[in-house]
């Protein structure tokens, strides 16, 4: 005889296991992705709607409300969603697994979902370096502590209240740090426009103007490139051809044509002529991928503008020209070219042993390493770089930036003495503000722990108490495990597959 007393364990494949429609659309349908998933609200945002005849091959599984999905895929992410009324009839992509159970209600099983527990035991089992995932029979192997109807219900209404509470403070902080971010960029357009440093000019009479640093970069830029090819010619055992000097690619010069008057000193100079050289990773760097290594920096790692390396990849680079390509040094300015993150940089402020860029990732080193600084925070400023490489990005309709883009950003120059001025006025101003930016980071985490704190609760029988005239959850159990059985002895019939119209989400 079963403990009746006993908290019973019950796995996600018995308790929500009720089959899902894998049809696919017949029409125009809602498509949700694993791209449609809010990571961050737990929602579905972004859904599209499609063609039938432009429906993608993982359009297959047909959705209710009340379904529960799981990306299959970077389970560390924790996307999922409780799918709602306005999306009962969308078709889901194969992508997900779904969790359907006329046992558990919908909220329960979403609130399970987003553990610590149940996110920890995905990684656990993850498969794939490039693409990590995880399969439907590991979401379904998860163990959980089965409670009745009536505590189910209990427990996701405590849940709710707490943390609604706990979100509106989350949103606050949010609308706080928004604003901080508001500010920083008009900062910065301060600094990049010249307004940061006119009362400086007023008193200080620059030793170098804008023209004389740039001319001085392109006299040592040139220099380089002349003494890398007398270096080339060597290691291969030839002698310069007459006027091979007259090869040197000169870089682009900007069109002032539209541009904002500078102050005087000031020149425009476009980022090429700034650097020795720009470039990115090569495809195929995925064949090097290895547990430990070289550092390999994706468009992931630039978050923020900082380089972040606490999710890292690790690679085996080739023995080859190849690898030192892309070799990444310190005061290396990195951009992302593709992806979520396109148009995003960071500057390389550590020595790194060794570390390279993926084909997302454009490595610009700048001729004079100690303008790295000036330079990305131009880059990261909407009225200046920023503002240049998203017109490019997006304006024209292009997915992402290409090289030639990055390179012929316009930059507007000052004098070495006044730069070194207006980092100095950039840094007292940022001062407070990073101390409040860092304020309300560590509020956010506090506030992500105590998430997890309250659903560890919920879900390990603390959060609310039980009611002694509940129907026992081992009944309900044995009750899911018959009618498991019952259904284990019916013969098997074939499927055959419906076409259905899906609603439109309002």
């Amino acid at each position: 005889m079963s403990d009746m007393n006993a908290d019973p364990l019950i796995s996600l494949g018995e308790a929500a296991s009720e089959p899902v429609e894998q049809c696919g659309p017949s029409n125009d349908f809602v498509y949700v992705d694993i791209s449609s998933i809010d990571r961050e609200n737990k929602t579905i945002h972004g859904a599209k709607t499609l063609q039938v005849d432009a429906a993608p091959s993982r359009a297959k599984q047909v959705l209710k409300s009340g379904d529960v999905l799981v990306s299959m895929t970077r389970p560390n992410l924790n996307a999922v969603a409780l799918v709602k009324d306005n999306f009962d009839g969308a078709i889901g992509s194969t992508g997900f697994h779904i969790l359907r159970s006329k046992w558990i209600k919908p909220e329960f099983l979403f609130f399970l979902v987003q553990t610590d527990g149940f996110v920890d035991a995905m990684c656990q089992v993850v498969q794939g370096a490039l693409y990590p995932a995880v399969r439907p029979r590991d979401i379904a192997s998860f163990r959980f502590i089965l409670q009745s109807p009536n505590q189910q219900l209990r427990i996701v209404e405590k849940l709710e209240e707490l943390l609604s509470d706990l979100d509106a403070g989350v949103a606050e902080l949010k609308a706080a740090q928004k604003k901080l971010g508001q500010y920083r960029q008009s900062l910065l357009k301060a600094a990049v426009e010249g307004v940061l440093t006119a009362e400086w000019r007023q008193h200080n009479r620059p030793s170098e103007t804008g023209a004389q640093l740039l001319q001085r970069i392109l006299t040592e830029r040139r220099a380089r490139w002349e003494a890398n090819q007398l270096a080339k010619f060597k290691e291969q055992g030839k002698t310069p051809p007459k006027d091979w000097q007259k090869k040197y690619p000169e870089p682009v010069r900007p069109s002032t044509s539209g541009l904002p008057k500078l102050p005087e000193g000031w020149v425009w100079a476009s980022l090429d002529m700034l650097s020795e050289f720009a470039t990115s990773g090569s495809r195929g760097w995925a064949a090097y991928y290895a547990a430990q290594g070289a550092t390999f920096i994706r468009s992931q790692n630039i978050n923020k503008d900082w380089l972040d390396l606490s999710d890292i990849a690790f690679v085996n680079p080739p023995s080859s020209a190849e690898g030192s390509r892309t070799r990444v040094q310190r005061n290396d300015l990195l951009l992302t070219i593709t992806g979520a993150n396109v148009g995003k940089t960071a500057q390389v402020t550590a020595v790194l042993d060794e570390a390279y860029v993926s084909q997302h990732v454009a490595l610009i080193r700048l001729v004079d390493s100690a303008l790295a600084e000036f330079v990305h925070l131009f880059l990261t400023a909407d009225a200046g770089g920023r503002g240049q490489l998203d017109k490019e990005a997006y304006g024209a309709g292009k997915p992402g930036l290409n090289l030639q883009q990055v390179v012929a950003v316009k930059v507007p120059l000052p004098g070495t003495g006044e730069i070194r001025a207006l980092m100095s006025l950039i840094a007292m101003h940022l001062s407070a503000v990073v101390r409040q930016e860092m304020a309300i980071l560590t509020s956010l985490k506090q506030s992500t722990a105590q998430r997890q704190n309250i659903l560890r609760d919920a879900f390990s029988g603390q959060l609310v108490p039980q009611d002694p005239n509940d129907e026992p959850a081992s009944v309900l159990l044995e009750r899911i495990r018959a009618e498991r059985a019952e259904r284990a002895k019916q013969p098997k019939t074939r499927k055959v597959a419906k076409r259905r119209a899906v609603k439109e989400p309002a």
